[in-house]
């Protein structure tokens, strides 16, 4: 199976909370990555997983990634065990472990800290306090969700940029999109 770059720097990145946060399960799982995804966009013009977000009821989604979970692909077992575990009044609950060492040669010194940073902050962030945390006013799934009210839409990765720095950056993020596809096509 060829696996992309993206696809595994996002294998490596939930291998990296898995290992570095308490009880991780989908929701806390998916509001990681949407940090990391947009706070990295945010500072450099390109997300680390390449994942696209939408925004639901409960914050932000990457719809493919939760569809995928129902059924996991090969390629994540030598690195993570997606298995159930009970929650308060017998619901079962996904429960994301680490079966493999993370692989750090995937990621810029930049992305290392992020990775490194979110895992502290959220160490022992509950699903309830991670849902809290993307809803907060003007973060983009705000603006998707509640402003634009727009259920269930993509959320695009600009709106994590200033509005002063949206010109720079869409710039730069154009460019790194004309290199990625130049690339691919060779």
């Amino acid at each position: 199976m060829l696996v992309s770059h993206e696809r595994q720097k996002l294998i490596e990145a939930v291998c990296f909370f898995a290992a570095h946060v308490e009880k991780l399960g989908k929701i806390k799982l998916f509001k990681l990555l949407y940090f990391l995804d947009f706070e990295h966009y945010r500072d450099t013009g390109r997300s680390v997983t390449g994942l696209d977000y939408s925004a639901w009821k409960m914050g932000p989604v990457p719809t493919d990634l939760f569809r995928e979970l129902d059924n996991p692909q090969p390629d994540w077992a030598e690195k993570i065990h997606f298995g159930q575990r009970t929650v308060r009044g017998g619901k079962p609950m996904l429960s994301v472990t680490p079966v493999g060492e993370f692989d750090a040669s995937h990621f810029s010194k930049r992305e290392l800290r992020l990775l490194a940073r979110l895992a502290a902050e959220f160490r022992t962030a509950d699903a309830a306090e991670m849902v809290e945390a993307t809803h907060l006013e003007n973060l983009p799934w705000h603006q998707v969700y509640n402003v634009q009210k727009r259920d269930s839409a993509v959320i695009p990765y600009e709106l994590a940029v200033r509005a002063q720095e949206a010109g720079a950056m869409k710039k730069v993020a154009a460019e790194h999109r004309e290199v990625v596809e130049a690339l691919r096509s060779r």
